[in-house]
């Protein structure tokens, strides 16, 4: 479970939480590249008009008798002034330097010059960010002195960055304008986004919080999301449990109520009679009654208690090797098997069977099927127990030469205190239905068969060896 604060928030909460500041932050580095991109089309335009100023200023160089001369630069200069916005220098000097005209102690490009080819880099000249366009182109004629010509002349113009900065902040203030709208914009369209996601979530909630206390019927899961989809089949799969087991209590509740009203009111009234009686041998036959219908509530009773943990209950499932606690079960028969001198006979499997379940629910099971065999066998019958491997499966098979059910009455047999119309001895209908549920409850199943060849009845407990419980 999560114990970190903000997932204990809500959806909405926590969405708005952790994507707000995400789209602020991409708003941000898209505002440091819109000023990137800003000044890169700035300094594309105003490089052109500095490209235009070195060619103005390249189509009036002159070389009179070896030296250099431009023709009305200041004019020229004046108009670059008025379109740049500001201060424009120019330089025009030989190579080497050595015969220039204007500025001369402008900065010199940082990288060597190609002929004809402009460079265009930023500058400070006397305190001030200026932008410099050099270029550089032979001479028809070379200029200089004796002994120093020079065949290249070297052109530079910078000016003022005011216009630059003042085009580039309406660039950034537009940006920053159309950002914040967009920000804006998207964080209401999360809110809406996010309302209209939760309706179907809030009206499962109002209908869940509308059922009675007692409403275990499955959510509809057609009108919920996809996504939500696998939590609201985990909660029908909870409440189908919670389901089942209420039954189970309601169950044992009803089977109690009807188990053991009657030998209660029997036994009341066995205890009347034999405080009213002053024979001591009427008393102590009702006292011998007495102690013969304890026996059969306690015996019910405890019936009752196996069928409902077989039911309900948690099970702790360990290694159970099936050969000894068939061979238990047996033994514990005997004495009951003697009394009505019945040949009780067991085969055990040539190989050790084990397999994960619960030894004291299989213990009362085949305890329950022994106990039915040799009550519905006759006197000097037989009963045989065996164990063996079926494929995937270990299938216990109780068989007694008793009267069998009626065929119309076998798919009802294993049912809560069901007995068959042809049985006379005392029962109380419910070691089927043990057998059954503890069979169920390990994932396998009860099968309930006369015995084809003659009389006779077999009970087989098959279980998989793969377990999964409920």
């Amino acid at each position: 479970m999560w114990k970190t604060p903000i997932f204990r928030w809500s959806i909405k909460r926590t969405v708005l939480t952790l994507l707000l500041p995400t789209l602020t932050l991409i708003t941000a580095l898209e505002l440091v590249t819109a000023n990137r991109t800003a000044t890169d089309a700035a300094n594309s335009a105003y490089d052109r008009s500095l490209l235009g100023a070195l060619k103005a200023l390249d189509a009036n160089i002159t070389t009179p008798g070896g030296g250099l001369a431009v023709e009305t630069p200041y004019t020229l200069f004046e108009f670059f002034e008025l379109t740049a916005s500001g201060q424009v220098f120019f330089r025009v000097a030989s190579e080497d330097g050595l015969v220039e005209i204007g500025s001369a102690d402008l900065p010199p490009p940082p990288r060597p010059l190609q002929t004809g080819k402009p460079q265009f880099y930023d500058a400070v000249y006397f305190g001030q960010k200026v932008r410099v366009g050099a270029y550089a182109r032979e001479l028809k004629q070379p200029a200089g002195v004796t002994g120093h010509v020079s065949h290249r002349v070297v052109i530079q113009v910078a000016e003022t960055l005011g216009s630059r900065q003042e085009f580039i902040r309406l660039l950034l203030i537009a940006a920053v304008r159309r950002d914040l709208l967009l920000l804006v914009v998207a964080g209401a369209m999360l809110a809406l986004v996010l309302f209209m996601t939760l309706r179907p979530l809030t009206a499962l909630r109002n209908a869940v919080s509308a059922r009675s206390d007692h409403d275990m019927t499955p959510i509809d899961t057609r009108s919920v999301p996809a996504d939500v989809r696998p939590l609201v089949d985990a909660i029908n799969l909870h409440m189908a449990r919670n389901r089942e087991f209420m039954e189970g209590q309601r169950r044992f509740v009803d089977d109690a109520s009807h188990q053991l009203r009657t030998p209660l009111a029997t036994l009341r009234t066995q205890l009347d009679y034999a405080l009213r009686e002053s024979d001591p041998r009427n008393v102590s036959d009702a006292l011998d009654a007495v102690s013969r219908q304890l026996d059969d509530a306690t015996h019910r009773t405890n019936q009752m208690l196996a069928l409902a943990k077989a039911d309900a209950a948690e099970l702790e499932m360990a290694q159970v090797d099936l050969a000894q606690l068939a061979e238990q079960a047996a033994r514990d028969v005997v004495l009951a098997a003697r009394e009505k001198r019945i040949d009780l006979a067991y085969s055990e499997p040539e190989q050790q069977i084990l397999l994960r379940g619960h030894a004291g629910l299989l213990r009362e099971a085949l305890l329950n099927l022994l106990h039915n065999a040799i009550r519905y066998a006759p006197e000097r019958g037989h009963v045989s127990l065996s164990l063996s491997c079926r494929d995937d499966r270990a299938v216990f098979s109780v068989m007694d030469d008793g009267p069998g059910v009626p065929p119309e009455q076998l798919p009802q047999l294993g049912g809560r205190f069901f007995r068959a119309s042809n049985s006379a001895s005392g029962g109380s209908g419910l070691g089927l239905a043990i057998a059954r549920a503890v069979a169920e409850r390990h994932g396998g199943e009860l099968a309930l068969s006369n015995l084809i060849d003659g009389a006779g009845f077999c009970a087989s407990l098959t279980l998989p060896f793969d377990i999964s419980t409920n």
